[in-house]
């Protein structure tokens, strides 16, 4: 019985130790894995955010592509490939819209982004070199309010 004691006191010593243990190891494994799937949000979200806005900037060019060769009397350059890229790259700003909408958690930077492509899309219906020159500067200004406006969501 003598030998039984120490022993019964040891183990009884060393169970609150591991169960101390495991409860701190537990937290900081779901720290980790918490700030593990932060960080890999915060990545796609960039990757979104500048996806849509090189999507942006592509349909933009185009655009005002298409309308110096309709409205320059450059019909011959209005060729079915021109209009095929239009129609592609605004179906791209469309796709990347949606991606970084369904990363965003703000329902404001969503209204964003679809101002945003509004605004590219009427470089299409300018009527002269003032509308027309008008709308880019319009553009470039939505394009750079929605780079600023995501910045929140990746810092």
């Amino acid at each position: 019985m003598g030998a039984v004691l120490p022993s019964v006191i040891a183990v009884l010593g060393t169970l609150p130790g591991a169960t101390v243990t495991h409860t701190f190891q537990r937290r900081a494994s779901e720290r980790s894995a918490q700030l593990t799937r932060t960080e890999k949000l915060r990545q796609e979200r960039i990757d979104a955010y500048c996806a849509f806005a090189g999507a942006l900037l592509e349909y933009r060019r185009v655009l005002v592509q298409r309308w110096f060769v309709q409205h320059e009397d450059r019909v011959d350059e209005d060729t079915p490939e021109l209009q095929e890229q239009v129609y592609k790259l605004r179906y791209s700003a469309h796709e990347a819209m949606f991606r970084a909408q369904m990363l965003t958690g703000s329902a404001e930077l969503s209204r964003i982004a679809e101002r945003t492509l509004e605004n590219v899309t009427e470089l299409h219906h300018a009527g002269d070199r003032a509308a027309l020159d008008a709308a880019r500067d319009a553009s470039r200004l939505v394009i750079r309010e929605f780079v600023t406006a995501t910045t929140p969501y990746v810092s």
